[in-house]
């Protein structure tokens, strides 16, 4: 038995708690718990559930210096292009090592939970192949859900429909598409029955590149919504980037988001990549690129927040850490009254834990898996508007990592005279 004291524990109270854990699972919160074998002293600190990155690219991270990689244009278009002869140099073992070291990046900054999208557009599946092996390899410590995504389109690149559901035979959790990038809308559209469609005949997940351009006619989240209303799938499903909704007219945005509502479809923003790469064909004024985050926020439609991308042909940056994610993504967004900053870290949390669907296992609560974080912040407030650093991860019970408190060799002084 191991007990947690002296936690604060995010939406649940402002004062301290116990955690007692037996076994890896939350046996009891409370005050004044029983003693247990082992007892660790939380000192006040502020304790979430584990950061979930809701959306990236394990097969892509660390090709941005490659040869041939560079993106000239910053365009999401073009990033696409580079990707296309990189990946021809693709090995088992080098996506193996890259996508390892992408997620110990990622787990060292408290994250636990990845949704990673892996090119299938590639004949012998070899991102794939390597991604199924971590996750295999690395279940106890990091939970990873696959998406079948054909980066270069369902039918813009040829078989890569028959690619996608072959990805989903071989174990993928998801089902991916990219309609904007097919090469006509009814084609785009035909992408978006296809998916739908294997994901009701494989009983899998979706998660659809989806208007991820400035265009504001590019609206495949409407389809995409209504099929998979029409389904019941609604909380299975999510449209990410939607980037063309944040520039669309009201009139149609006040429509869907009704429709939004109705489905329970669930969106993940990319704050720093689309701030990145959205607006490159306008001049001033210059769009932010990303979707409606605070209005679907506010209309209680689930949204979230993902890296995507770590140094590769369509984004140079990244580095996993989450709370820089939401930290962007709260400005751009312009959510950042004080009720917001009090629990934004929804949007890098248990948003995110309930667009993969993994509630049964997600949360601070008692019969749970006793995984959590324990930020250098003593409140909600506090850690957002500082940034707070991880300075533990917990995993059944176990530490990832810790780190040591916080402090100077010489503390700061502004009255000290220096000459």
């Amino acid at each position: 038995m191991k007990k947690f004291s002296n936690a604060r524990i995010y939406r649940q109270h402002d004062e301290v708690s116990d955690i007692l854990v037996d076994k890896g699972v939350i046996k009891e919160i409370g005050k004044n718990l029983p003693k247990a074998g082992e007892e660790i002293d939380l000192r006040g600190r502020l304790v979430v559930p584990p950061y979930v990155d809701a959306h990236l690219h394990l097969d892509y991270v660390y090709t941005g210096r490659n040869t041939g990689a560079t993106n000239n244009t910053g365009t999401l278009f073009e990033g696409i292009a580079r990707w296309h002869d990189v990946k021809k140099t693709q090995t088992f073992e080098d996506a193996r090592e890259r996508a390892l070291k992408g997620i110990r990046e990622e787990v060292s900054k408290g994250v636990q939970f990845i949704r990673t999208h892996i090119d299938v557009d590639d004949p012998k599946l070899t991102g794939l192949k390597a991604m199924l092996e971590i996750r295999e390899q690395l279940k106890d410590n990091v939970t990873i859900q696959i998406v079948a995504f054909p980066q270069e389109g369902m039918y813009a690149y040829k078989g890569g429909d028959e690619m996608v559901e072959e990805a989903l035979k071989m174990g993928a959790d998801c089902v991916g598409s990219i309609p904007h990038f097919e090469w006509a809308r009814e084609i785009g559209e035909k992408s978006i029955h296809r998916t739908v469609e294997l994901a009701v005949k494989h009983n899998k997940l979706i998660d659809v590149h989806c208007d991820e351009t400035d265009d504001v006619m590019s609206r495949f989240v409407q389809l995409l919504n209504a099929l998979v209303m029409a389904e019941g799938i609604g909380p299975r499903t999510a449209a990410s980037h939607t980037c063309s909704f944040g520039s669309a007219d009201n009139a149609y945005a006040f429509r869907m988001l009704g429709l939004f509502q109705q489905s329970g479809m669930n969106f993940i923003s990319l704050p720093t990549e689309n701030a990145y790469l959205q607006g490159r064909q306008d001049s001033y004024p210059k769009r932010r690129g990303l979707t409606r985050v605070k209005e679907l926020w506010e209309s209680g439609i689930n949204v979230c927040f993902g890296q995507d991308s770590i140094n590769d042909p369509w984004y140079p940056a990244g580095n996993g850490n989450l709370m820089n994610i939401l930290d962007n993504g709260i400005h751009l967004a312009q959510t950042m009254s004080f009720d917001e900053l009090d629990r934004c870290l929804d949007l890098i949390t248990y948003n995110g834990a309930k667009t993969l669907n993994v509630q049964d296992q997600y949360g601070i609560e008692t019969g749970k898996p006793a995984n959590f974080l324990v930020l250098d912040a003593d409140n909600p407030f506090e850690a957002v508007r500082q940034r707070a650093d991880v300075l533990a991860s917990i995993r059944h019970g176990e530490y990832l990592f810790k780190r040591p408190e916080p402090g100077y060799e010489v503390e700061p002084d502004v009255f000290r005279k220096t000459k």
